[in-house]
């Protein structure tokens, strides 16, 4: 069974899920199908700002909600992490590109694990140069592809699709017309994966 994982690269909960992917997958048999979108611009088109400066005791919780989460799975969480991305686009389309070559999963994993866990902010120079190195990957021909009419308009179109499919943060799973929004809520969308005959109930 496949489940769609709709994310933005620069969601700060969307770490939660990325580092328990491969433990997810095997442990029920699934394969997530990973959906890089801008959920920056559809809070934009919302109006709608997640955790600003101004509300520093939201803020404030959100990063020790983080750290809490992260110890009950068992892996680390050194924060607050820089906040929010300077090169958030960037981050996604190269996403986009590794999902065109097939290392996608790898590249997720590794850029939040720099942020996470080293302070690289995801997107940087030193964040994309750790991460390549580590992948073996070429980090000046993936931003190149970045940069590429091929992967905006993919950028626009899989953030398109994201808003029509009712989508409005990530971490979200996505089954048949079912958002399940938040990484607390993975599990939930597994269970609906594995129960189509409850779908509209």
């Amino acid at each position: 069974m496949e489940l769609e994982f709709w994310f933005s690269i620069g969601s700060t909960y969307t770490y939660l899920t990325v580092m328990r992917m491969k433990e997810i997958e095997r442990e029920h048999d699934i394969s997530l199908r990973l959906m890089p979108f801008s959920v920056r611009q559809i809070m934009i088109d919302m109006n709608n700002a997640p955790f600003p400066p101004s509300k520093a005791s939201k803020v404030k919780y959100m990063w020790r909600d983080i750290e809490r989460r992260a110890a009950k799975y068992g892996f680390p969480a050194t924060v607050p992490a820089p906040y929010p991305l300077q090169e958030f686009d960037r981050a996604n389309k190269i996403a986009l590109v590794g999902l065109q070559d097939g290392w996608i999963k790898d590249y997720v994993l590794q850029s939040y694990i720099n942020w996470f866990q080293c302070g690289l902010e995801a997107g940087s120079d030193e964040n994309l140069a750790k991460t390549c190195s580590v992948l073996s990957l070429n980090m000046d021909d993936i931003i190149a592809r970045s940069h590429s009419q091929e992967i905006d308009k993919l950028y626009k179109d899989q953030t398109s699709d994201a808003a029509n499919k009712g989508i409005f943060g990530s971490p979200s799973f996505i089954v048949g017309s079912e958002v399940f929004w938040g990484d607390d809520r993975l599990e939930d969308a597994i269970w609906w994966l594995g129960n189509p005959s409850k779908v509209g109930l």
